[in-house]
């Protein structure tokens, strides 16, 4: 009997997990992600294995939005914290599909009154083996998997806004990369304006204030120039911070993002595609899990007001020259005569109507999303259109100054003013066009279906707005 007991012990031993300690290293980590890069092997057969096609030519010199939002799924933190969150919700699934064990007691009793009995102890075993009731398992494994598709649907809303991230950073860095030309160009011709303005003051031809208030536009322009570089660095900062690698692992690489100029974003506006947002978005999913989840709790708080069973069985030695045996069989059940857990039943129907109150707050939400994202969309569609009429007269303008230039019928002065007017029209077009971009990613964000991002052409400086004037 000792034998088989030391087994049975040594048996359930083996079969426990073992605590193996997994310390943080600090300086592990942060040089793990300082080494970061879009150069290593394994982000090549991440990137093969989920565009379905190979790269040959690796490392990759030139990035489109596909690749960079695949960049940008492999790296993201935030992602790796949605995915150990829904690590932990699947665990709990099976830590409510656990049974309730049994327990085993062993005592022994004292008399000396059993005639001729060797012995006064009378050694028990009591086992007490728990019986659940009421479907009351089967509930809680339902709500730790409607938990389970919470936390999927998380790790889904995260991966949309790393990418809603990382749109909104390349549409800030194309830009400031035009922006920044720009205003570079607005520079140069201040400069050329003022030269001549200070030969025309030596002789005498302009008055004094005259050339101050063309010192005070360059000044102007210098800082808005020292602006647009400061912004374009930061946004160039923010792209890597995005995709989560170091600034570094940008440089070398150049954006091939071709896409659509003008994205087919009505079909965005449809009835259809707002009724699809309303109850198909990753977070509404989300959402619709976390109700059925409290729906779930509060069945299984109406199953705990029956009570479960306990079966205790008993054995007991007589060592006595019989050998008598004794066997018992115990009941105990818990009377709901005191509390019937209407507390907790009315806690879990309060949690559900917050529940279902969070879900329609949502939906709410996401219709107010649309609808301004809609408006704000055909608004700056209508901008850009009435600044790229303007930017055609000012380039009609510029052509007519140098034409008249050529003809001796105007003076350098007049030619660099028409160019500061058509870069000051395309810097207002740039401005529109990135207003339009980003209104195309709220609208996207607000029904989470993909679009594409503006050709980086668009964000280039006319040929005309940067061409250097020659005399």
């Amino acid at each position: 009997m000792k034998r088989g007991l030391f087994i049975l012990l040594f048996g359930l031993a083996a079969g426990c997990a073992r605590f193996h300690s997994q310390p943080i290293a600090p300086e592990k980590t942060a040089a793990e992600l300082q080494s970061r890069s879009l150069t290593n092997a394994a982000l090549r057969s991440f990137l093969e294995k989920n565009l379905q096609r190979a790269f040959p030519d690796w490392p990759a010199v030139k990035w489109d939005f596909g690749m960079l939002t695949l960049a940008t799924f492999y790296y993201q933190p935030s992602l790796d914290v949605a995915r150990a969150d829904w690590a932990v919700a699947e665990g709990g699934t099976r830590t409510a599909a656990g049974r309730l064990n049994p327990t085993v007691s062993a005592g022994a009793g004292y008399d000396t009154q059993i005639p001729g009995n060797f012995s006064p102890w009378l050694p028990a075993v009591t086992f007490d083996v728990p019986v659940e009731t009421a479907g009351k398992r089967q509930r809680r494994i339902e709500q730790a998997k409607h938990a389970s598709d919470s936390a999927r649907f998380n790790v889904a809303t995260a991966a949309w806004q790393a990418r809603s991230d990382l749109r909104a950073a390349l549409i800030d860095f194309l830009s400031g990369r035009g922006r920044a030309a720009l205003s570079r160009r607005q520079v140069d011709l201040q400069r050329q304006i003022n030269g001549r303005l200070a030969k025309q003051l030596e002789a005498g031809a302009i008055a004094v204030a005259e050339l101050t208030t063309a010192r005070a536009a360059l000044a102007r322009a210098n800082a808005d120039d020292s602006d647009a570089q400061r912004r374009l660095v930061e946004a160039r900062v923010r792209v890597a911070e995005v995709i989560g690698v170091p600034v570094a692992a940008l440089d070398g690489i150049s954006l091939d993002i071709d896409l659509s100029l003008v994205p087919p974003a009505d079909e965005l506006i449809s009835a259809d595609a707002r009724s699809a947002a309303l109850r198909s978005r990753a977070d509404i999913l989300g959402a619709l899990a976390d109700y059925a989840a409290s729906q779930t709790a509060l069945q299984l708080e109406i199953a705990r007001q029956y009570p479960d069973v306990r079966l205790a069985p008993g054995y007991s030695w007589n060592q006595g020259n019989a050998g008598d045996s004794e066997w018992q069989l115990g009941l105990s059940i818990e009377l709901p005569l005191l509390n019937q857990n209407q507390g907790p039943i009315a806690e879990a129907v309060a949690k559900r109507a917050a529940s279902a109150a969070r879900f329609v707050a949502l939906q709410a939400k996401v219709i107010a999303e649309i609808d301004r994202s809609v408006a704000v969309y055909q608004a700056s569609r209508e901008n850009v259109t009435a600044l790229q009429s303007l930017a055609a007269a000012q380039q009609a303008q510029y052509e007519a100054a140098s034409a008249q230039f050529r003809a001796g019928a105007a003076d350098q002065l007049q030619l660099l003013g028409a160019q500061i007017d058509y870069n000051n029209a395309a810097l207002a077009e740039l401005d529109a066009q990135t207003q339009l971009q980003q209104s195309l990613g709220a609208l996207e964000d607000a029904v989470q279906r993909p679009l594409t991002i503006m050709n980086p052409s668009v964000f280039e400086p006319h040929p005309q707005a940067v061409k250097e004037s020659k005399p």
